[in-house]
């Protein structure tokens, strides 16, 4: 019998679940049999809460997306430049023990291929982007670099390369240092 909670906890409860459910099998790999079994309630429970499959899984991308902005927002503020993009790189980097969230943005673009999905893909990592650009104020092309950094992160994370004790891992698992990026400008690009 599944035990008495709020519906406010019962709902973060299922999405703590589903949230691994989802990060490890994506859109269609993800089972919302298991979910609600791991929840202790019904699949209906869940398609009440949620409404749908897919609704569960965009409001977990969404939110893994909003986490990482959010973090990257809160380190930044106050500083401008390479100072606010050290800020958020090194929040980035920390962030990186969320390795579920981490999935979560991966699985979002792997789910692409379905139009709802990249509609709010492309909004969260248009925000994320935003996030990075108004925060610094520095050029598109630093931005789109240090974005790019990041995501080779996520696939580390996605590979869980703390696990692996070789050169190329170590490669991946590397701080970048802002000062890297000082060089990174349109001018430089040309």
């Amino acid at each position: 019998m599944a035990e008495r909670m709020s519906g406010t906890e019962r709902r973060a409860q299922v999405r703590a679940i589903a949230a691994k459910e989802f990060a490890e099998h994506g859109l269609h790999g993800a089972s919302t049999e298991a979910i609600a079994k791991s929840a202790g309630i019904t699949q209906a429970y869940i398609f009440r809460m949620f409404g749908t499959k897919k609704a569960l899984f965009l409001e977990l991308v969404e939110a893994a997306f909003e986490s990482v902005s959010d973090g990257m927002r809160a380190a930044g503020a106050g500083k401008a430049g390479l100072e606010a993009l050290s800020a958020m790189g090194g929040q980035y980097f920390d962030q990186l023990t969320d390795r579920t969230g981490l999935l979560l943005q991966l699985q979002g673009f792997a789910a692409c291929g379905d139009p709802e999905v990249r509609d709010a893909v492309r909004a969260c990592f248009a925000r994320m982007w935003g996030t990075a650009e108004d925060g610094t104020g520095l050029e598109p092309v630093t931005v789109k670099t240090f974005l790019a950094f990041g995501m080779l992160l996520n696939v580390g994370a996605a590979m869980d390369v703390e696990q692996v004790d070789a050169a190329w891992a170590d490669g991946v698992r590397t701080r970048i240092q802002s000062g890297l990026f000082a060089h990174v400008t349109t001018e430089a690009n040309r």
